[in-house]
C-alpha cells in the first residue's frame, strides 16, 4: 500500500560530534528522545569514518573521503546546500568551531549564511581562550557558584551555561536569527561540540546526568590525568562518562531551544527535523580514549532520527550509512539529487514505503579511518600519505574490519557480542558466517576504489578535479590553533 509522501516545506539537519549511539536514552536526553518517539529512528545507522573529517564529506556531499584523492576536504561534486541552493531554498549552516568543517575545507560552499566561529576573537585574552577551551571550561566551572548566587538574588537565571565554551550558544544565536529572518523554504544546518573531549560544561547538566556531585577539583582531575597521558582508573573513567552525558544533555536543551524558535515563527508544523551524530566516542573499550584510528561500533554506530511532518513513528532495523542525509533531505525539499551522489535515499523508510522484509536489503555499510605507526600518533593521520588504510563493512549483524596494507583482519557477531571483544577470524574453530566473503568483497572495492587496496601503495589516485585544499596548502591561524585545542595537533 502507498502512503503519502511526508511534506516538508523546511528541513533543520542537527549533527553532534563525537555522539555514540548509546549516549541518547535512559532519562539524559529528553528532547531528542521525544524526536525519535515521533519520527524515524534508524537503529543501524553508521557514520563512513571514525572522525569528522572522515564522516563528514559523507554527511554533507554523499561521497565517502578520499572519493577524489588522497587528502580530507569536500570533493568537488555539489554539496547538499550547492544543491538546494539551486533550487532556490535559503541556506544556512552553523558550526561550532570545529576546524574541520570551515571555509578552507570547502564546508561553506552553497550556503547563503555560513559562520564556523573560528577566528572570532576581539582580544589576545578571548583568543586564549578560544585555543584553549578547557581552560575557558575551568573558569567557567570555578565561577559557576557565584553566578548561581548572582541569579538566584536577581532571579534573571535563563538556564543557560555561563560561558560558551563550545559555541553553542554562538551556533544557536546565529541559527535561530536564521529561522526569525528567513522567508522559506530553507534548509539549516547546526553542528554541535559540546560531547567532544575536552568535555566542559556547565554544572547544570552534569546535575541533569548524574546524582553524584561532581566538584571542580574531580573535574580538573580527570581532564589532568588524560591530558598528562596518566592511567586512567574506574573513577577517573566514570567521571569522563559523565562530564560526556553532561556535554549531550547541554546539546539536548539546545535544540529544545531550537524547536521553540521553530514554533515562534510559525514552522513547527511545517519542519522536518534530521539528528546525528557524525561519529562516536570511545571510553577505553579497546583501550583508549577519544576517537582514535579505529573502527569498533563506539566510534561508527551513531544516532540517526528523522522527524516529518506527517509520517508515522516507526523504527528501521536495516543498516543505513550517513551519506544517505543529503538524497534524503533533498527529496524532502523536493530538489533533485546530483548523480553523483552515492547514499541512498530514506524517504520510502520514512513513510513505510519500503518493503516489510527490507532486512534482505540490508548492504554493507563501510566505512575508514588512516592508522600510523601508533594508534595515537600525532597529529592523527589526516592523508592517506600518512598510514595504512583501515576499512570496515557492516551490516546489522556482522562486522568486518581489515587492514588493507597488513591484510590483518577481524570479524564480530554484533549480535552476541555488541562489545566486539571475541574476533571469530581470531578462533579456529569459529563458525565462518556466509556474509564474511560479501564484507570481505566491500573492504576490498571500496580500498581499491581510493587506493589501498594492498597490493598498490595505499596513496589514493584522483578521479577528477577535487576542491579539497593540499594539506600543505596555507592555513588560518585561527583554524590551525582551534585544531590543536581539540587535541588535532
Amino acid at each position: 500500500m502507498s502512503h503519502t509522501p511526508p511534506e516538508a516545506e523546511n528541513v533543520l539537519l542537527v549533527t553532534v560530534d563525537s555522539l555514540r549511539a548509546d549516549a541518547l536514552g535512559g532519562g539524559r536526553t529528553p528532547v531528542i528522545d521525544d524526536l525519535a518517539a515521533g519520527g524515524t529512528t534508524f537503529e543501524n545507522a553508521f557514520a563512513t569514518g571514525n572522525w569528522t573529517p572522515f564522516s563528514f564529506p559523507g554527511i554533507l556531499t554523499s561521497r565517502p573521503v578520499f572519493a577524489e584523492g588522497p587528502d580530507i576536504g569536500t570533493p568537488s561534486t555539489p554539496t547538499l546546500a550547492e544543491a538546494l541552493s539551486d533550487a532556490d531554498i535559503e541556506t544556512g549552516g552553523y558550526n561550532a568551531a570545529n576546524g574541520f568543517l570551515t571555509e578552507h575545507w570547502g564546508y561553506d560552499r552553497g550556503f547563503d549564511e555560513f559562520d564556523s566561529f573560528v577566528g572570532d576573537a576581539s582580544s589576545r585574552y578571548s583568543r586564549y581562550l578560544a585555543a584553549h577551551p578547557t581552560v575557558q571550561g575551568w573558569l567557567q566551572l570555578l565561577r559557576s557558584p557565584f553566578r548561581r548566587a548572582a541569579a538566584k538574588l536577581s532571579r534573571s537565571d535563563d538556564g543557560r551555561p555561563f560561558a560558551d565554551t563550545s559555541k553553542m550558544l554562538d551556533v544557536e544565536r546565529g541559527a535561530i536569527s536564521f529561522i526569525e529572518e528567513s522567508d522559506g523554504p530553507f534548509f539549516l544546518w547546526v553542528h554541535y561540540m559540546d560531547p567532544h573531549t575536552p568535555y566542559v560544561p556547565a554544572p547544570r547538566y552534569l546535575r541533569a546526568v548524574s546524582p553524584d556531585h561532581l566538584g571542580t577539583t574531580r573535574m580538573l582531575r580527570a581532564h589532568i590525568r588524560t591530558g598528562l597521558g596518566r592511567a586512567v582508573g574506574p573513577r577517573t573513567l566514570a567521571d569522563l562518562r559523565t562530564l560526556y552525558h553532561g556535554g549531550v544533555r547541554q546539546v539536548d536543551a539546545s535544540v529544545g531551544r531550537l524547536q521553540e524558535a521553530l514554533s515562534a515563527a510559525g514552522h513547527a508544523d511545517d519542519t522536518a527535523i534530521v539528528f546525528a551524530g557524525d561519529h562516536g566516542e570511545e571510553f577505553q573499550e579497546h583501550g583508549h580514549l577519544a576517537h582514535y584510528p579505529k573502527l569498533y561500533d563506539e566510534l561508527v554506530h551513531v544516532p540517526l532520527v528523522v522527524d516529518v511532518p506527517g509520517a508515522d513513528a516507526r523504527t528501521v532495523e536495516r543498516t543505513v550509512g550517513l551519506d544517505a542525509v543529503p538524497p534524503t533531505v533533498a527529496s524532502l525539499l523536493g530538489a533533485d539529487a546530483p548523480d553523483a551522489w552515492e547514499g541512498e535515499d530514506l524517504v520510502d523508510a520514512i513513510t513505510g514505503d519500503e518493503e516489510a522484509d527490507a532486512g534482505v536489503r540490508d548492504e554493507p555499510v563501510v566505512s575508514v579511518a588512516v592508522r600510523g605507526e601508533e594508534v595515537t600518533q600525532q597529529p592523527i593521520p589526516r592523508s592517506l600519505h600518512e598510514g595504512d588504510l583501515l576499512v570496515s563493512a557492516r551490516t546489522a549483524e556482522w562486522a568486518y574490519i581489515e587492514n588493507t596494507e597488513t591484510g590483518v583482519a577481524e570479524l564480530y557477531d554484533r549480535e552476541s557480542d555488541p562489545e566486539q571483544k571475541h574476533d571469530l577470524l581470531a578462533e579456529p574453530d569459529a563458525d565462518r558466517p556466509e556474509i564474511l566473503t560479501t564484507l570481505r568483497g566491500a573492504v576490498r572495492e571500496h580500498a581499491g576504489r581510493i587506493g589501498g587496496d594492498g597490493g598498490g601503495d595505499g596513496r589514493g589516485r584522483s578521479d577528477g578535479e577535487s576542491t579539497t585544499p593540499s594539506e600543505d596548502g596555507e592555513m588560518d591561524a585561527a583554524i590551525a590553533d582551534r585544531l590543536d585545542a581539540l587535541g588535532y595537533r
